[in-house]
């Protein structure tokens, strides 16, 4: 059986998946829901998916309603790989709001973090983690495009 690969998705991918679903954002979205990856996000993470996604700005952007949002993040939920947190690094990275998105992807043993923000996330290189965008990831796990069933 094929091991799949590990992700740690931030935030700004969820943003622009919920803004345009025909971009790369949204295909590795659904990569996530068809299971050809792992995703792995802490509570802390989760919990700022929510606040950003359901900010009035954001929802005035992607059309949806909060509780489009509820739904949104419920499917997630059931398919993501929760992960503690047992270490702290902090400070590694120039924005503290980014230093949960590290710590996730190293407690989880994640093999990238999936991010429109690269050189923000420099530092986890310095933990084995890669950083891709995800148009990178399609290509360094071979993922596949196909729409959602």
């Amino acid at each position: 059986m094929k091991t799949l690969a590990r992700l740690v998705v931030d935030t700004n991918i969820l943003v622009a998946a919920m803004r345009n679903n025909a971009g790369p954002s949204f295909a590795i979205m659904q990569c996530v829901r068809r299971a050809e990856v792992t995703m792995c996000c802490s509570p802390a993470l989760f919990l700022e998916y929510e606040d950003v996604l359901k900010r009035a700005d954001q929802l005035a952007v992607s059309g949806l309603l909060r509780t489009d949002i509820d739904a949104i993040l419920n499917d997630l939920a059931k398919v993501i790989v929760p992960v503690t947190t047992h270490y702290q690094w902090r400070p590694q990275l120039r924005d503290a709001a980014d230093e949960m998105v590290l710590e996730a992807a190293v407690n989880a043993q994640a093999n990238a973090i999936v991010t429109y923000n690269l050189r923000d996330f420099k530092p986890a290189q310095n933990f084995g983690v890669l950083l891709l965008n995800p148009e990178q990831a399609f290509k360094q796990f071979s993922l596949s495009r196909s729409p959602a069933p």
